[in-house]
């Protein structure tokens, strides 16, 4: 299954990018998405997804946000065990609670290109994934390239971070998350890259999730390395493996 989600705010709004999201995991999920401060909700925050289906939405050219995958939602309540806006089909701006496994993309930022990753930091539900389609780059490392957790980590998840419920192990949290110290959400006195690093820290959960996907933020003062840029005017997000 295959639909187009138009969306432009203003007639003089210009829907320059389009993101074309599929859902390879064998149930439905409800994507989430969130505008920075100043951005809109595309597709008014969010839609369902079956399993196996694909959705474009068209942004404006300057928009920048988020889009995560809600996991085990009730149809009736509008509740989701992972990632819930609200109870609400539509997440209308509202963030997604964690642990999810966000993909985030700030389009024509500095020296105008498109800046994008997936991130871990708010922990993890699902694995995912951004490309750039028919992107302009440098030819680097971090240019034009996929970027992605692909791999499935709530069973491996450490015990302590695994989120629990009556549908079984369904995401595996942040250290910020699981133990709300200053420490692990780099807060407070460790609130600078130089006094939060993991490395340093009692367990260094972050290492969990950088060593099985490399190229996803673990915490909040991971390398840059994480950072990918193009400029294209089409990227593919796809949850799931």
């Amino acid at each position: 299954m295959f639909k187009v989600i138009s969306f432009c705010l203003l007639l003089t709004t210009v829907c320059a990018v389009e993101f074309q999201i599929t859902n390879r995991e064998i149930g439905p999920i409800w994507v989430g998405i969130q505008g920075n401060s100043g951005k809109p909700a595309l597709a008014n925050g969010g839609f369902i997804l079956e399993a196996g289906a694909t959705t474009s939405i068209h942004a404006p050219a300057d928009w920048a946000g988020r889009f995560w995958a809600r996991t085990w939602c009730d149809y009736n309540s509008k509740h989701c065990l992972t990632g819930d806006c609200g109870n609400r089909l539509e997440c209308g701006g509202n963030g997604g609670a964690p642990p999810a496994t966000l993909a985030e993309i700030t389009l024509k930022g500095w020296q105008g290109l498109d800046y994008y990753d997936i991130s871990l930091v708010d922990g993890y539900n699902l694995a995912a994934s951004m490309e750039p389609v028919g992107g302009r780059g440098d030819g680097g490392q971090y240019s034009c390239k996929k970027t992605a957790c692909a791999r499935h980590l709530n069973e491996e998840c450490p015990n302590e971070l695994k989120l629990h419920t009556q549908s079984g192990v369904v995401g595996c949290k942040s250290a910020c998350l699981a133990f709300n110290t200053d420490q692990y959400c780099c807060r407070g006195a460790h609130n600078r890259p130089e006094t939060c690093r993991s490395s340093s820290w009692p367990v260094d959960y972050p290492n969990f999730f950088k060593s099985r996907c490399p190229d996803a933020y673990s915490y909040a003062y991971d390398d840059h390395k994480s950072t990918f840029t193009c400029r294209a005017e089409k990227y593919i997000i796809v949850f799931g493996l």
